[in-house]
């Protein structure tokens, strides 16, 4: 089983970061590149997924931190 990736998405004037499938805000940010940087980090540091949701609420961006099962070649 995988671990849970870390969520950035819209939270009244600001932008919160939640761990997939918690209830709890990890920690809420003015700007939104604000909480990718937060979430990055703490992706990162779990090797899991980041993913970025827009102002709608749908994913718009995805980044990997974990590992790969298929590696880009070259």
């Amino acid at each position: 089983m995988s671990k849970p990736g870390q969520h950035v998405v819209p939270n009244g004037r600001g932008w919160s970061v939640r761990k997939a499938g918690s209830p709890k805000v990890t920690s809420t940010h003015a700007t939104q590149d604000d909480a990718v940087r937060a979430a990055t980090r703490i992706a990162q540091n779990q090797r899991t997924e980041l993913y970025v949701h827009g102002r709608d609420g749908r994913i718009r961006e995805r980044n990997s931190y974990g590992h790969d099962a298929h590696p880009p070649k070259g």
